[in-house]
């Protein structure tokens, strides 16, 4: 099955997101794996509200992102996944490069469950996320 979610250099040590969006954004894709995941964005100017911090909707993208390609990892198949339900909880202001990590914490045949956090360089939480995503 063709992998319309990454195009991987020959190294692997880091992977490109060919989801437009997610691409425009800069988001890079460090690894996913056995229900793990991590991605990174290094903070412009762009990704900023008002306060000169990470946009909200900047944050939960990370972190949709992070647990649902998390949850990609544990399928055989490589299907793909739905947003089903999402909670975010906003800790602390995101600035500079941000780290999303994503776990998966329980599979089905059609659903996974999963968790995510955002920390910035210095290993501080900015946003921890609970989700539940369909295969498809």
């Amino acid at each position: 099955m063709r992998n319309l979610f990454f195009t991987a250099p020959k190294d692997m040590t880091q992977r490109q997101l060919t989801i437009p969006f997610l691409a425009d954004l800069g988001v890079l894709c460090n690894f996913m794996e056995n229900g793990r995941s991590e991605i990174e964005l290094d903070l412009q100017k762009r990704h900023q509200n008002s306060w000169d911090m990470a946009h909200g909707g900047v944050t939960m993208t990370l972190l949709d992102v992070a647990m649902a390609i998390a949850g990609r990892s544990l399928d055989a198949e490589g299907r793909g996944v739905v947003t089903i339900e999402m909670k975010t909880s906003f800790m602390a202001p995101g600035r500079g490069k941000v780290f999303a990590r994503g776990l998966a914490v329980h599979r089905t045949s059609t659903m996974v469950f999963c968790e995510g956090e955002i920390v910035d360089a210095e290993g501080k939480i900015v946003a921890k996320a609970s989700g539940t995503f369909k295969y498809i």
